[in-house]
């Protein structure tokens, strides 16, 4: 270990001014600091998984169900979100941290990037909280974006973000790493826009598909940022094999606003204003629009039927049904809200891909936005999406703004996991991807994560999975702390699972099931699913097993079709994919997931007690919790490898973080450094051919040496490892020969 690594420090506790100290970490802890500058000098390194530059095979499409190039070969992209909320993070970095983070990211495995949040105007910092150590929330700040923030609208570029952004983007291009560019994300407007009610529709959500003023705007956003011209590429970016995606709008969906009660039409200047909501002038023109379609879709008796049904004077508009009506409401009305909303979102989405591919000359694959909302059902929203080539999905363990934290492991439930929950949107002919995820901090079981959801994603064959998010730290600005519940970027466990999920996943050392079932809604299914409530609502058709997606491959069919019975398939504990390599099992605190395929092995949740093992891999050990992965480096079985990177993780938090009296959040979200708790005991490696001698190299917070190397111990039954000392998440293990 150079002597100036910040990677691993040994104190208890840590100066944070002169002579000031204060407790850093649990007496289990021991400091532990990600150092992407100094991953250059790493000797895990998985840059060989990528295939740069980036578009050197042309433009990305979508056949036969996958993302592929014209010459037939697949792209799965394991990626990250590009954000900048953190304090002393960027989202647009200068030119040196641009360098250094598109380094570190080829390096860790990801091949693909999603540029978040590009629409929001170049920002001064701002408190969202106290802030600091012994804070209750971590000191953010909003993401410095595109636009100009010395003008009275949203309509021009900041010139030094743009050059940024052009740097940064060659970066990633050079290194092999796609981009997806996300367009309306988190733009606010101004009295210069020309948008009515500017001061209280925030960023819009739901009016930009129907506002004229609004869709306006996100046309010329779309024209000035796709048109842009890199002179570090010397390509605009519509022309840009490198931009794999273009998304047209983020987590937006008008029939979830209908779900959720957002069409009342009550947000006023001084209003309660509780949630998102139509200002009156919005609420106004959607329900004229919806009007008009009646007019045109439904005959003169029809309407008044509608009239009658929703209580109003017969020369009236019919309203919109309020959320808490739809259990109750008459089919015809029910059904010619739910046709009128899927076809103003239809109606947008092919006009804005119309505008896109004929005027702007954008090339990329487009998605249109993602299913999202997983406590109201996502069949009605997926009718809009199916028109594209790809489907998308957002979902977090315990959103701790949705769900409310709970602390508890994802590997006790595997009906409710993550996987489960996003197999609900795949399409048979469709690409897939999973643009946001995370199991967010200060979670102590978040590195169950990246194991489960690389290893089941390939299982079920997907296409892309994007962690939110990833921040560059500002050079001399930024201290290194996980710095808000999302961001991954000085988060040590998830950092050290990145290239383990990328061979897992990317490299596809999980097998794809061996059977895929497919499922059909009908229209009655799909509209239906609309007015359950949210503990009834169904991820699957009726009858098909939560955890389907667990064991084989799983598909929508079709839409508005003849629904298909149900597979038989019996409860099971273990849950066995169908593949054989992975085997998830419940019970009181021995809850685990172990993956047995030939190039990685892992064992995640309650090994300790569960007693656990794969093929080439055991462990005996003190903690609790954990997630221990083997993988080989050399592409090569296992049994035959002579490079292994070995992971063992646990819980990972800041200095100082103190947990509210129910043990859900944090009261105080703690400062630097960084800890972990590291795996203490003894790890197997069994079953290596031929082998003469084992030897592991613990690594330190850039994948540099961090000690002295440990010599692997032969038993009868493998090579034991002892693990713990010195501190690490990572070992680079050779095998002799």
């Amino acid at each position: 270990m150079a002597a100036s690594s910040p990677a691993l420090l040994s104190a208890k506790t840590t100066p944070v001014a002169e002579g000031v100290t204060v407790p850093v970490m649990p007496d289990d802890a021991v400091p532990y600091v990600v150092d992407h500058p100094g991953r250059e000098q790493s000797l895990i390194d998985m840059r060989f998984l990528l295939d740069g530059p980036a578009g050197r095979h042309g433009f990305l499409t979508v056949k036969d169900g996958h993302f592929r190039f014209a010459n037939g070969q697949r792209l799965r992209c394991w990626g990250v979100n590009i954000t900048g909320w953190a304090l002393g993070s960027a989202l647009l970095p200068p030119h040196k941290e641009a360098e250094i983070y598109a380094d570190s990211l080829a390096r860790l495995g990801v091949n693909c990037v999603r540029l978040h949040f590009l629409d929001m105007r170049k920002a001064q910092r701002t408190m969202d909280g106290e802030g600091g150590s012994g804070s209750l929330a971590p000191i953010t700040h909003t993401p410095s974006g595109l636009i100009d923030s010395d003008r009275d609208d949203s309509r021009a570029f900041d010139a030094e973000q743009v050059d940024r952004l052009h740097y940064m983007f060659a970066q990633f291009k050079k290194r092999g790493i796609y981009v997806d560019i996300n367009l309306n994300v988190g733009r606010t407007y101004r009295a210069g826009d020309g948008v009515p009610d500017h001061q209280l529709i925030g960023v819009a959500k739901g009016l930009t598909y129907f506002g004229p003023e609004l869709i306006e705007r996100q046309k010329e956003y779309a024209r000035a940022l796709l048109g842009l011209h890199n002179p570090y590429t010397g390509l605009r970016y519509a022309d840009d094999p490198a931009v794999a995606i273009v998304e047209i709008v983020n987590e937006n969906s008008l029939l979830e606003f209908w779900q959720r009660g957002w069409l009342r039409g009550e947000r006023v200047e001084g209003g309660q204003n509780l949630q998102l909501d139509l200002t009156p002038h919005y609420a106004a023109l959607l329900t004229q629009r919806y009007n008009d379609w009646l007019a045109r879709n439904r005959t003169a008796a029809q309407v008044a039927t509608l009239r009658v049904q929703a209580g109003v004077a017969t020369d009236a508009p019919v309203p919109f049904l309020r959320r808490v009506a739809f259990r109750d409401a008459p089919d015809a009305r029910f059904r010619a809200e739910i046709a009128f909303l899927t076809g103003e979102e239809i109606g947008f989405q092919q006009e804005m891909t119309r505008f896109l591919r004929d005027e702007v000359g954008v090339k990329s694959i487009l998605i249109p936005t993602a299913d999202h909302t997983y406590f109201i059902a996502g069949q009605p929203m997926m009718r809009s999406g199916a028109k594209f080539d790809v489907m998308d999905a957002h979902v977090y363990w315990q959103h701790p703004a949705i769900y409310g934290q709970r602390n508890e492991p994802m590997v006790n439930t595997p009906e409710l996991s993550i996987p489960v929950k996003l197999a609900r949107t795949a399409m048979t002919g469709k690409a897939f991807t999973v643009s946001e995820v995370n199991h967010p901090f200060p979670s102590e079981y978040g590195a169950e994560m990246i194991p489960i959801l690389a290893s089941y994603a390939a299982l079920q064959d997907w296409d892309g999975i994007f962690f939110y998010t990833f921040e560059a730290k500002l050079i001399g600005q930024a201290t290194p702390v996980i710095g808000d519940h999302f961001d991954i970027t000085q988060d040590p466990v998830k950092i050290a699972q990145m290239p383990v999920g990328a061979m897992l996943f990317l490299r596809g050392d999980v097998a794809s099931a061996r059977q895929m079932v497919e499922r059909s809604y009908s229209t009655a299914q799909i509209d239906q699913a609309a007015r359950m409530p949210r503990a009834g609502q169904p991820y699957f058709a009726p009858g098909f097993p939560m955890a389907l997606p667990l064991v084989h491959g799983s598909r929508v069919k079709c839409l508005d079709c003849a629904p298909v019975a149900a597979p038989p398939m019996a409860p099971a504990n273990p849950l066995l994919s169908d593949t054989g390599e992975l085997r998830w099992r419940t019970g009181e605190g021995t809850s685990t997931l172990s993956v047995d395929a030939p190039r990685s092995q892992a064992l995640v949740g309650f090994v300790r007690d569960a007693k656990v093992a794969t093929t080439h891999l055991a462990a005996d050990i003190g903690n609790g919790f954990a997630a221990i992965t083997a993988s080989a480096l050399d592409g090569k079985p296992i049994r035959i490898s002579d490079r292994l990177l070995v992971t063992a993780t646990a819980k990972a938090g800041n200095s100082g973080q103190g947990w509210n009296a129910r043990h859900t959040m944090l009261e105080k979200w703690g400062t630097a450094p960084t800890w972990i708790e590291p795996v203490k005991g003894w790890l197997l490696l069994k079953d290596l051919d031929g082998a003469l001698g084992v030897v592991a190299t613990p690594l330190d917070g850039a994948g540099r040496p961090a000690g002295a190397d440990i010599k692997g111990r032969m038993l009868e039954s493998g090579w034991e490892i002892p693990v713990g000392t010195p501190a690490t998440t990572s070992y680079l293990v050779r095998v002799l020969r």
